[in-house]
């Protein structure tokens, strides 16, 4: 329960759209990164892929750190 999988999106050394899994959502921090958030919020499937990573990727390794 301490770990936490984030993903953040980049454009031009800017960040404009993250998402978290203590939050369980995308958010954006730019004009772009609202809407792009907002689109991917709306998509089950992505939210539930997101979601996955936390299991997949942080837990897995986790033992190797």
């Amino acid at each position: 329960k301490d770990i936490e999988y984030i993903r953040s999106e980049y454009y031009n050394m800017e960040e404009y759209a993250r998402f978290s899994s203590s939050v369980g959502k995308f958010v954006g921090y730019t004009e772009y990164g609202l809407k792009q958030a907002e689109n991917w919020n709306k998509d089950p499937s992505e939210l539930a892929a997101m979601k996955a990573q936390k299991e997949t990727y942080c837990k897995h390794n986790i033992d190797n750190w």
